[in-house]
């Protein structure tokens, strides 16, 4: 892909662009961590670009391999660079979603450029928990199509992601493929408005090793409640999405 950013850097243009101070506080490599931080959230890389090489960074800034193998190990350790054995390290990326604005995670990564793909972890007919029951008007008894899945954006897991719905919206959840929203739009159905919740959470042992991250990492537990023009509830979705790949925006106007 490539990103959004006015100004991409140069591997030369790295010296005038991060500035060490090898006398100050914090430590030299957190220097170079924090520049190179800085750099990528402000877009001056594009997303899936190769960082420079812990050799290249070592002479072009003036510092030893271990303090760049340190820098680069931080910034992969905060999600902001992706490790690709045997290739190098590239700027991973980055969904900003709006809170005001109701897309789809398919339709969010290919505004974006990403290529979008969903590996699935189950498409079944089972029965409506509690929950399930009271958020889309289900009686007891009612069964509900199950989908669960992580998504990913350029082969990088983003979220987590696992939905249900009336059986009466989604009677095959075989049929559906990589963007729900999409299968719901061709049968008239997809939601025009939804209640969404995020709160904070911590990934327990399932999501880390679906997503491939640390046990205990932070992420963004996202409930959606979708409702169809006509009122009804067609979906409730919990999302665990990783916080370092993902900003949510909200313009406030008084």
């Amino acid at each position: 892909m490539t990103g959004s950013a006015a100004d991409p850097l140069t591997t030369d243009s790295l010296l005038a662009a991060i500035s060490l101070d090898p006398g100050a506080s914090p430590h030299l490599y957190l220097q170079v961590r924090n520049a190179l931080a800085r750099l990528i959230r402000e877009r001056r890389f594009s997303v899936d670009e190769a960082l420079p090489s812990e050799r290249v960074l070592a002479e072009k800034l003036g510092i030893s391999r271990v303090t760049a193998r340190k820098a680069i190990g931080a910034l992969e350790g905060e999600g902001l660079i992706v490790r690709r054995h045997g290739s190098g390290n590239y700027i991973a990326p980055m969904l900003e979603q709006p809170l005001t604005r109701l897309t789809s995670f398919t339709e969010e990564l290919k505004q974006r450029g990403f290529e979008p793909r969903s590996r699935w972890i189950r498409r079944v007919v089972s029965a409506a928990m509690s929950e399930e029951m009271v958020a889309l008007g289900l009686s007891p008894g009612a069964r509900v199509a199950r989908l669960e899945r992580v998504r990913l954006a350029d082969e990088t897991p983003m979220a987590y992601e696992a939905s249900a719905l009336p059986t009466t919206i989604v009677a095959d959840p075989q049929a559906v493929q990589d963007s729900l929203y999409a299968y719901l739009a061709e049968r008239d159905l997809a939601p025009v408005r939804a209640l969404q919740h995020i709160r904070a959470a911590n990934a327990n042992a399932r999501h880390a090793e679906l997503l491939g991250i640390a046990l205990g990492q932070a992420l963004l537990f996202i409930t959606r409640v979708g409702y169809c023009a006509d009122g009804r509830a067609v979906e409730i979705t919990h999302t665990w999405c990783r916080s370092d790949f993902y900003d949510f925006v909200a313009e406030l106007r008084r």
